[in-house]
């Protein structure tokens, strides 16, 4: 028997979430997480357009799965250097494209998924990327957490919310889900947070979680300056802070 979809809205949120969540707000707000300077937000050319500026956060994204941010940075820059246009990328051939990427995670596959997606956007979408995360999905390596944080960041429409394996980890932790996958955490958290908060909470967490796991003093000064230590010290000790 095929398991009932959750409807957004339908779950009971947990108990005391919002003044979690204002805390972590609080101390991500001097935005100075990894994600803030090489997320896939902050590293597309804006002064290409925006058509350009969509495809690179796409790009941006395609190259982040088993990757870390700052390897996601440093390749997009050489893509960039190179000309990261999707007319270019797909005039590059497969070999030379394949060495821009090399240091990402699985870039072999990418390069396949990145040259595939290329002709499809030039053939169907105008050389544009679809509107939807959706139709993203279609694309060759886009899964549900990329399409919704790219539909997010390009359109900034909201159809779903990108949960990766950080967030995933970070909300069983807090039990503010129960789930085995990013797709099942994913759907519990479209359950019960409100829609306004969609869009920016993947950013928001992952640098939170980014902080606490590597710049563990920075972010314990800032929990004992904040405007609640204790309550503020609770999240971070559940996030197998170490």
């Amino acid at each position: 028997r095929k398991r009932e979809k959750i409807e957004p809205g339908s779950l009971p949120p947990p108990k005391d979430w919002e003044k979690i969540y204002s805390l972590v707000q609080e101390l991500r707000a001097d935005k100075t997480a990894p994600v803030d300077s090489v997320g896939a937000e902050a590293l597309p050319e804006r002064h290409l357009g925006e058509v350009v500026y969509r495809y690179q956060v796409l790009i941006a994204l395609m190259l982040s799965s088993q990757t870390k941010d700052a390897v996601v940075g440093e390749t997009m820059k050489a893509l960039q250097k190179h000309g990261l246009t999707v007319e270019n990328i797909q005039q590059t051939d497969n070999q030379t494209l394949n060495n821009l990427i090399q240091k990402v995670g699985f870039h072999n596959n990418k390069t396949k998924f990145i040259k595939e997606s290329a002709d499809i956007l030039i053939t169907t979408y105008n050389g544009d990327i679809p509107q939807t995360a959706e139709e993203m999905m279609k694309l060759p390596g886009v899964g549900p957490k990329m399409a919704y944080i790219v539909e997010s960041i390009a359109f900034q429409k909201n159809s779903g919310i990108g949960v990766d394996t950080h967030m995933h980890r970070m909300f069983n932790d807090l039990k503010w889900v129960k789930s085995t996958t990013p797709e099942g955490t994913r759907e519990q958290l479209e359950g019960w947070l409100p829609r306004e908060r969609w869009g920016e909470i993947n950013a928001l967490w992952v640098g939170f979680g980014q902080e606490v796991q590597q710049q563990k003093e920075k972010m314990l000064k800032k929990a004992l300056t904040c405007s609640s230590p204790l309550e503020a010290l609770a999240p971070i000790k559940k996030l197998r802070f170490d």
